[in-house]
């Protein structure tokens, strides 16, 4: 329906202004550049996340899954080396990117927590980011690089397949890009391949034997584990042993609030349930602790399987 306004204007004012109007529509849809939440104060976490239409926005994480250092039993030596790194860095003495490796449920991740737990009050934030969100990790850090508090890049699981543009932008982030690395950011990740990308047995091979094989093969060593490198901290995390998978499951069976002879009687019960997941680890233990406290009010439906229980114990005594 044409404009009734417009029909005072010259047919070259009328053309201007419609111009304007698809000018501002096609803006509406284009990606915006990243802007810095309006209250830092409300979250000690953020997560990034990519909108509909291409916008990259920081969302508060409200409630952050509360983990102590204190809680993590078993991985003292990881434990003191990562809360000695987070501790000069929020203090602003030099300190290193950390790649976090190892088996699976061996508190990676729970580390991580725990140390933003313990440092928040220092003005440690964290901002978690997706794999395939690392392509935008320079406007991230451009938006945090003038703030008082330290923040970490946190990324989860990670991992890369050949080609994938995040594994580059990491590069460039850890060491390598033109601009200096922002003293207020780090990057802590996680994963359970120590090298980042998947290796193959010709990756080793002395020269490629097809017609379109590398004639480099040594570079491609070279490649695949050059951004691990450029953690200056490895921490690595082993699968427990018994007793120690035992002792993790007393002290979440204790911090649940059960007593000591309760939780001495759920030994059995620990060792078949570690059996039937085929791990150890204190994932394992955490979720057979909330199982067994959520079940300590009826000790009879324990009773109805303790025999059971005692014979499968026998075949998960593995050590």
């Amino acid at each position: 329906m044409p404009d009734s306004s417009l029909s005072s204007f010259s047919p070259l004012e009328r053309l201007v202004h419609r111009a304007e109007q698809l000018m501002q529509r096609i803006e509406a849809v284009l990606p915006q550049p990243l802007h810095a939440p309006a209250d830092w104060s409300e979250a000690i976490a953020w997560r990034y996340r990519k909108r509909a239409n291409g916008c990259g926005v920081l969302e508060p994480v409200r409630h952050v899954g509360a983990m102590q250092l204190s809680d993590l039993q078993n991985i003292e030596v990881q434990k003191e080396k990562i809360a000695r790194n987070t501790e000069q860095f929020v203090q602003g003495r030099t300190a290193n990117n950390v790649l976090l490796t190892g088996a699976r449920g061996t508190g990676k991740s729970s580390l991580i927590r725990a140390c933003l737990h313990g440092y928040a009050p220092q003005g440690l934030r964290l901002i978690e980011v997706d794999k395939a969100d690392l392509t935008d990790l320079p406007d991230i850090v451009d938006v945090v690089a003038a703030r008082p508090e330290k923040f970490i890049i946190y990324c989860d699981d990670l991992s890369f397949e050949e080609g994938e543009p995040g594994y580059k932008a990491m590069k460039s982030m850890l060491d390598g890009s033109v601009s200096a690395a922002t003293p207020n950011v780090l990057v802590y990740a996680t994963s359970n391949r120590r090298h980042l990308l998947p290796e193959y047995m010709t990756d080793n091979l002395a020269q490629q034997k097809s017609e379109n094989g590398e004639i480099h093969p040594g570079e491609v060593v070279e490649e695949k584990i050059s951004l691990s490198e450029r953690f200056g901290l490895w921490v690595s995390f082993y699968p427990f042993s018994q007793d120690e998978y035992l002792r993790v499951v007393a002290q979440w069976l204790s911090a649940l609030g059960l007593d000591a002879a309760t939780i001495e009687a759920a030994r059995p019960e620990a060792l078949v349930w570690a059996l039937e997941r085929g791990s150890r680890s204190g994932r394992v233990a955490h979720q057979f602790a909330r199982d067994y406290a959520g079940r300590a009010e009826r000790p009879a439906a324990r009773g109805e399987r303790i025999g059971d229980v005692h014979g499968l114990a026998e075949e998960a005594d593995l050590d």
